[in-house]
């Protein structure tokens, strides 16, 4: 029978032990830190193996910096930071975590860890052997285990939304409450008994229903004095309902809240890996179409409008948008102007902008200045508003006379 013969001695040198010998410990989640001590205090016991190994205790490191941080990105790691830094000062000899996953979870910071402990010669360390990074072996072993470390990573995510779309499809997954619905007891969803908070969510809906854009609806609140109800998700639950100064965001997110039709949506948001929050490894969040959400179950529960209403709004929320586009004409706004947001250049098909000229500011002119904003070349053209305008009102009373007759 075979038995592989103990290499500590060809892995670790006089060399290793005239560095520091760092311990990483780390756990993923602040859950895990309360109710997996004995995970933590295995990886602390991690120090005993070094002086084993022959370092004295006065140069043992212990980087517990990462303590409920998850290892799938190191940007938000600073003891991972510290880490590497300390490895490129050439201070390490030997870095011991229990695993590859306590590392990292991602092949970019792993493989990052491998390259600088090879050029440094830094013998790795896990809770069963040592690997030395620059012989070709031990380092076909470590890319492995951190291929498995991501591999393993993956695959709890997929179960884990797998479960939840599951669970999601039949109406059981609990999700996040505005302020004009609660749950009762039953486990069923109903509009919230506060008759105040129904009535400020009934004005935002026939108020937006009159005037077809959200900051008109922000201004007639700020008129009355109103503000809005909100049901802010910290602290333990139940959550309770918050009134906050109406604000466009605040109208914007009640408008866009199928809840408020009677619908129980699942998947209305995905997040963007090309939109990172800056200083953070989290993708943003976009909003998803409707007709692209993975569960979408009408008449779940009673609403405050209809499913009709709701993507009446949506469209009307679409075209409101100030990004010009085919099917976007755009919200009224103010002016003396009548095709103020709306009207098209003849000569390069690109929505033309209003300036008012005269002593007073009193005469509209529609420029088309696409060219000169963007590539600094002279304006492709400006009308006068009122000739253009007298024009559009001769033909459309033609077309409506010729219509009625």
């Amino acid at each position: 029978m075979m038995t592989a013969p103990d290499d500590t001695a060809q892995r670790v040198s006089v060399a290793h032990r005239a560095k520091l010998a760092y311990i990483y410990v780390c756990q993923s989640t602040a859950v895990q830190v309360r109710q997996h001590q004995e995970s933590t205090e295995l990886q602390y016991r991690l120090v005993d193996r070094a002086a084993g190994l022959g370092w004295p205790r006065e140069r043992i490191a212990v980087i517990d910096d990462d303590l409920g941080k998850s290892g799938a990105s190191g940007s938000e790691r600073h003891g991972f930071q510290r880490l590497i830094a300390e490895i490129g000062l050439g201070k390490a000899g030997l870095v011991l975590s229990l695993d590859a996953s306590r590392l990292a979870r991602n092949n970019r910071d792993w493989h990052q860890l491998l390259e600088l402990c090879s050029i440094f010669g830094v013998v790795i360390g896990d809770g069963e052997r040592l690997y030395d990074p620059g012989v070709y072996h031990d380092r076909l072993l470590l890319g492995l285990s951190g291929i498995m470390s991501e591999a393993e990573l993956h695959q709890i995510r997929m179960r884990l939304h797998q479960g939840a779309r599951q669970k999601a499809a039949r109406g059981e997954l609990r999700l996040p409450l505005p302020a004009g619905l609660i749950e009762e007891r039953c486990g069923g969803i109903t509009l919230n008994p506060d008759e105040e908070v129904q009535a400020r969510l009934r004005f935002v809906f026939d108020t937006f229903r009159t005037l077809q854009s959200a900051r008109a609806v922000m201004r007639e609140l700020h008129r009355h004095g109103l503000a809005l109800p909100v049901r802010a998700i910290r602290g333990p639950a139940p959550y309770e309902v918050a009134w906050m100064p109406a604000d466009s965001n605040r109208v914007l997110n009640i408008l866009h809240n199928p809840a408020y039709a009677g619908a129980y949506a699942y998947g209305q948001r995905r997040q963007d890996p090309t939109r990172r929050r800056p200083g953070t490894a989290c993708s943003a969040p976009v909003r998803v179409a409707v007709e692209e959400w993975p569960v979408c179950l009408r008449d779940a529960h009673p609403g405050y409008i209809s499913w009709e209403e709701f993507m009446a709004n949506q469209a009307r929320l679409a075209s409101n948008l100030a990004r010009h586009g085919a099917g976007r004409p755009g919200v009224p706004r103010r002016g003396g102007a009548l095709l103020q947001g709306i009207v098209v250049c003849g000569r390069c098909s690109r929505h033309m902008g209003v300036r008012y000229s005269g002593p007073h500011g009193k005469y509209p002119v529609y420029q088309c200045s696409a060219d000169q904003s963007l590539h600094d070349r002279p304006q492709c053209q400006q009308v006068r508003a009122l000739r253009a305008d007298t024009e559009f009102e001769r033909v459309l009373l033609a077309a409506l006379v010729s219509r009625c007759t």
